[in-house]
Order: structure tokens, then sequence, then C-alpha cells
């Protein structure tokens, strides 16, 4: 068996303090009592949606890219439908394909698909608090906390603008000091990045050469690598036999300790000078709301929750938009013409002034270009897994509750009935014939429904602002002599691979 394999090879890389003997009497007794589990829970799974059949105790995995399984589904979607079965080791799990899908799923069946699934490497830092992997009522009152918060301290106010406008003038600072020459953008647009959420989350800045920061950043771009890592998958199918094993299910907890030590001790120094009345920054909401004394103070409003929320909100709302900013130069300087006509827009509409969120409306090119980064991107392929709450018949299909469900982003962003040219960078799938911008359902780059990015909204906001202020004073080529490779790196998100651009003054 591959996974056997897997485990002996591993085992004669490293030196274990165990008897040998005795981890693979453990390694037989695991999977033969996975074995026994899957043949009693056979009758539960009856009507349980189509896919290809699985092998005892390893299922599918042996049929899956475990680099990028959304490819694997899509090209399954084409013999067994939009809702495909599929097992991960043991674990049984629905794929859905396709927007109409994935819109009746999470928007018209959005209570029943609203739950996260359990995740072994996520246990013991994060377990059920925050928001991005809690389900039931903890999820629930966190997400209103959010957003109500993210609400207050930014999102659709002039306050975030000017912060984000401010940040973009330090950004072109930087870009101005290697003077045309090549240097590689990924720190410098995700400090920029995070200093936007930093802002709302702690209502302060850093400067881009602050080593806490780069050690954050470090930690968050880590752990989005190795999350998606074929050891991590296999731990998260078999916690018990793959932790035996030295890997990537280790150091993903470590990080996470490290990142929940700094929010900790920045949470205790407000908690001292907390003033009720001139709350500041989302920590200060938080723990405003400790002391009301309500019976959810303590039930939700602990400290475990808001290290949790803090930590989600802090690595979401930098990482993903930062690699979205990283492919947006990469594709300008990949196709130039392209690039050409954005900035011809922004002399048009902007001219020489600081590019303001009100311009948007008038340039339907930069808008079409903005959202076609984000579709071609695509960013999250997999989606944040969901998890049935209830039993649930789907399209003439039993999926029993805590069912893990994969509502495929990439199924829908690369869906050629909605698309002309899926595969390819090609602004004008969201230009009518006229050139005015155009709508396109199939556009759900945030995900939809309950589960979809609680900070949507900031991010359009920066995406336009940051990308519009980089073209008005920038034109984006690439090295001499570089290959521009449009190939996505490894991980949980599709980021580029590593490169350098040269950032040439306009003016």
């Amino acid at each position: 068996m591959q996974l056997y394999q897997l485990a002996i090879k591993r085992q004669k890389e490293v030196m274990f303090v165990a008897d040998p003997v005795a981890i693979l009497l453990s390694i037989i007794v695991i999977l033969f009592l996975a074995y026994v589990y899957s043949n009693q829970n056979r009758g539960k799974y009856k009507n349980f949606p189509p896919g290809p059949r699985p092998l005892p105790i390893i299922g599918n995995l042996h049929q899956i890219d475990m680099n990028k399984p959304h490819k694997t589904f899509i090209e399954l979607s084409k013999t067994y439908g939009t809702v495909i079965g599929f097992r991960i080791g043991p674990e049984r799990t629905v794929v859905l394909c396709g927007i109409e899908t994935v819109k009746e799923a999470l928007i018209d069946r959005a209570e029943e698909f609203s739950d996260r699934p359990r995740t072994p490497v996520l246990e013991k830092t994060i377990g059920n608090n925050g928001i991005v992997f809690s389900s039931g009522e903890n999820w629930k009152v966190m997400r209103r906390f959010a957003l109500s918060s993210l609400r207050d301290y930014g999102m659709g106010k002039s306050y975030i603008e000017d912060k984000i406008r401010e940040e973009a003038a330090c950004l072109m600072e930087i870009f101005r000091s290697h003077g045309g020459k090549p240097f590689d953008n990924r720190t410098i647009l995700t400090t920029a990045v995070a200093n936007i959420i930093v802002s709302i989350l702690l209502s302060r800045r850093f400067e881009y050469d602050d080593p806490t920061l780069k050690k954050l950043i470090d930690i968050v771009n880590e752990n989005v690598r190795l999350v998606a890592s074929p050891i991590v998958r296999l731990y998260n199918a078999y916690p018990s036999l793959i932790g035996l094993l030295p890997g990537a299910h280790k150091k993903i907890p470590e990080n996470i300790a490290q990142l929940q030590s700094f929010i900790r001790e920045t949470f205790a120094k407000q908690r001292q000078e907390l003033d009720v009345n001139d709350q500041r920054n989302l920590i200060d909401s938080y723990l405003a709301k400790q002391q009301e004394g309500k019976p959810e103070s303590t039930q939700y409003f602990h400290d475990h929750n808001l290290t949790a929320l803090v930590g989600n909100l802090f690595a979401a709302g930098m990482e993903t938009t930062a690699t979205t900013l990283r492919w947006s130069l990469l594709l300008m300087m990949k196709y130039p013409h392209i690039q050409k006509k954005v900035q011809d827009e922004i002399e048009k509409i902007i001219g020489t002034a600081q590019p303001k969120l009100e311009h948007r409306k008038e340039m339907p090119y930069t808008d079409a270009v903005i959202h076609e980064i984000q579709r071609y991107g695509d960013i999250i392929p997999n989606n944040v897994p969901h998890a049935t709450s209830q039993d649930v018949t789907f399209r003439g299909y039993f999926i029993p509750k805590g069912t893990i469900v994969l509502p495929l982003l990439s199924s829908s962003l690369r869906d050629k009935a909605y698309f002309e040219k899926p595969y390819e960078f090609y602004p004008e799938h969201f230009l009518d014939a006229k050139g005015n911008f155009k709508k396109n359902e199939a556009f759900i780059p945030f995900s939809i429904g309950k589960r979809s990015c609680a900070g949507e909204n900031l991010a359009k906001m920066e995406l336009f602002l940051f990308f519009t202020t980089l073209l008005q004073n920038f034109t984006f080529k690439a090295p001499p002599s570089a290959v521009l490779d449009l190939t996505p790196s490894l991980g949980a998100t599709n980021a580029p691979l590593p490169h350098k651009i040269c950032a040439i003054p306009r003016c």
C-alpha cells in the first residue's frame, strides 16, 4: 500500500526513540481499525454522490493530485457531474463544481452547509475558536462581531480610504528607491496590505523594514505554503498514524503558537490602557465586550477566541490581497498592451491626482482588468472546506451530517459557460460590446453565502487604490532576459512563483 510504503520510507529517514517494531504494530492496528470503521459505516452512506471507486483504507488518495487537488476534482466532474463523492483516506468528502451547484449549496441551503470540518493540524492551537475555522454558535457570534467591528473601524468609510491612500504613497517611495532596477516585491506589497488590517486591529502601522512584522509575514506565508503540502493532507486524514512522522504538520502549530504569542502580548497591553468610552480599534471593542457582564461575555468573548480571531483577520486580510497585487504586476509585465490601456484610462480620468474610490465607476477598463486578475489568479481554488451541519438531501443525493464539502471556487472562475477564454487572461470577460463594465455571476473569488470573506469590501478598496496608484506612477517591466512564468506556486493559495520586477518611474 502507498500509505504504508510512505510511513516506512519516512521512518528510515529519521531516528526514532520508540521501538520500530512497536511503531509498525501500531500502524497495522490503526489501519485495521480504519478499515473496520469504514465497513461499519457503509450503510450510512447509501445514495452518497457518485465518484471514483475508493480503495480500502486509503480511499481515493491514489487518484488525487496532492499538490493541486482542484485539478483532479474538475477533471472528475466531467465524468461524475457537479456533485462528486470522494474519500480522502477514511473521510467522506463531497466536491461541488460549477456556479449553479455552488450557489444552491452556499446560498439556497446556506445553513445546512455552514459548518467547518475537523482539521487535526489546527485543533491544538485554534480549535473551534475565531471566525475562519469555527462552527456553530461560536462562529455566528464571532462573525457578527467581526463584521460590526470592520464596519466601525473602516470598511466603507472615508477613514480607511485615507489610510489606504497614505499607505499607497509610502509604497511608491519604496518602489522608487530601487531606481528602476530589479527587485522582489513580495514582502513590500505584503507589508503595505498588512498595515491596513493592522490599523483596524491595533490602530498602528509598521515600517517596511520592521523585523517584528517581517517575522509575522514569514509565519503566515510559510503556513499557507505548508498547509496544502501532501504530508499535512495525509496528517488530517490519518492524524494518529502520520503524527508519528516528522514534517510540516508539526511546524504549522509551532508557527501559529508564535503568532498567537505576539497577539496575546498585544491585547494584554491594550487591556491595561483600555477606555471603554474611547474604543480605538477591534481589539479595544472586544475587550470592552468582555467587561459587559453578559452571559456571552464569558461564553464567547474569552481570550482564546480573541487570539484566534485576530490571527484569522490578520492572515486572511493580508495574504490573499497581497497575492492578488503580485499577480497584477506580473500580468501587467506579461501583457504590456493591457498595462498601457490601463495607464491611458488613468491619465484620462485621474490625471496626476491621487486615485480615489470615486474614480472607479468612471474607469470600466481598469475595473475589468482588476476583476480579471482575480479570476485568472484563482487565488483560493479549493475554497476553505465546509461541512454539513445536519443530514442533507442535495440534488437527489444523501449527505450525512459532518461530511466535508468542497465548493470549488476554481470551477466557477474557470467555467467556460460564463467565461469565453477561461484559461487565458482576457479583461473583456468583464466588458460589454460598448466597453462598459459588466458583472458576471460566476465571479466568486471571495466565495458566497454565510461563509464568504468578511473582508471582501476592504479587499476591493485596497486592490483598486493600490493598483491604480502603482500604474499611475510606474511602468512595470521584466528584468532583462527574465522569463515570465504564470505557473502558480504550490500552497493553499495560488501565488506567483518567485520573480523580480522593474518599476520604471513615469514621471
